[in-house]
């Protein structure tokens, strides 16, 4: 069972797709089946990839931990997605953008553009966040959704404020809750010390001088420390699945999840599809649609997000199933991410070949 999907993470390591692959799949209940192919870099004698190896989530950060703090805020009414984003952040000024409220940065439908260097220009957190308030809007509020990293590192900044603490250290208890499965997942904004022998690594980065290994690739997530609202997470695929779980439990409101992560309820709220014209987007989540990188056989409930890389989650609620794919795609350097799109596709739709139809 599942030697497709084996065969596909191995043969996108033969060409050079990546060099790590790891996979898992399973339902509420526990783990199904997970494999890993390649080792951690191209060089002779790398330590092989397995269920241990430590990967930069990238942007998957969005949706496990931002959207998932935002959900226990709101859960705790501590935040309303219909505030203004200038009632957390009196710097976000202006008649353009003073409508502009947390559910549209979780909808990446705010107005922001979709990235900046703002690395180059600013040398702290502080300074990023006076130049996201202050950056042109590239189109009218919800008029359109741009998939924004601005939009998120603000909602980051928005989370701080009404959380009382920083985001790393927020999410450090809600691991401590249960909100990612264990109170000691793998799951955290920066590597580890101790992690670093089984880290993935990302890029050979010319501008830091030395190779990540631990350290986030993102440089705008660099430039706040490590730990912004749209990057700065590492996790092992076996994390990433115990909070997939975490996901499915409490949309169904059938485990202890829906205390440790949020409301059935309030899951559900974030699910809901945006109402924003052609927007494939619910708060923080991408939806299923016919071009998305779960492939074409998740169910029309199915909802994910990728990271740049090489990572990607995808949740069929319909079906209860997850899948985790983690790569380090972008070692040694980023290239194309055509080919991870296709595998992307390609795994998940092997999975769903493979995969019985659900008791529940």
């Amino acid at each position: 069972m599942f030697d497709p999907v084996r065969d596909l993470i191995a043969r996108a390591v033969e060409s050079r797709v990546c060099p790590a692959a790891c996979v898992e799949t399973g339902s509420r209940v526990g783990a199904v089946w997970r494999a890993s192919a390649g080792a951690l870099t191209y060089e002779p004698g790398a330590a092989r990839a397995d269920d241990g190896t430590v990967f930069d989530l990238a942007s998957l950060t969005k949706v496990i931990a931002t959207t998932s703090l935002t959900m226990r805020l709101v859960g705790t009414a501590r935040l309303d997605l219909s505030a203004p984003v200038r009632e957390w952040i009196p710097e976000w000024r202006g008649d353009d953008r003073a409508g502009v409220t947390v559910r549209d940065l979780l909808e990446h439908c705010s107005g922001l553009p979709a990235w900046a260097p703002l690395h180059q220009t600013c040398a702290d957190r502080t300074e990023v966040l006076r130049a996201i308030a202050g950056w042109p809007l590239a189109y009218r509020p919800r008029r359109a959704s741009v998939y924004s990293d601005l939009g998120f590192m603000l909602l980051g900044f928005v989370l701080e404020a009404a959380g009382g603490a920083t985001l790393p250290d927020q999410w450090r208890a809600a691991v401590a809750r249960g909100a990612a499965g264990t109170p000691d997942a793998d799951l955290t904004f920066g590597a580890r010390p101790e992690w670093l022998p089984r880290v993935a690594p990302a890029r050979a980065d010319s501008r830091r001088g030395y190779l990540l290994r631990g350290d986030v690739d993102d440089d705008n997530a660099w430039t706040f420390g490590g730990g912004a609202g749209h990057a700065g997470l590492f996790g092992t695929v076996t994390a990433v699945g115990a909070f997939a779980r975490t996901v499915l439990g409490a949309r169904a409101g059938v485990t202890s999840a829906e205390t440790a992560l949020a409301s059935r309820d309030t899951v559900r709220v974030f699910l809901s599809p945006s109402a924003v014209p052609a927007s494939s987007r619910a708060c923080g989540w991408d939806l299923m649609r016919p071009t998305s990188s779960c492939g074409s056989r998740m169910s029309p409930a199915a909802f994910g997000h990728t990271g740049f890389t090489g990572t990607s989650l995808w949740i069929d609620p319909e079906r209860d199933l997850y899948v985790v794919l983690l790569t380090n795609r972008v070692h040694p350097t980023a290239g194309s991410s055509d080919p991870i799109q296709a595998l992307r596709r390609a795994v998940h739709d092997a999975v769903l070949d493979e995969t019985p139809p659900t008791d529940y």
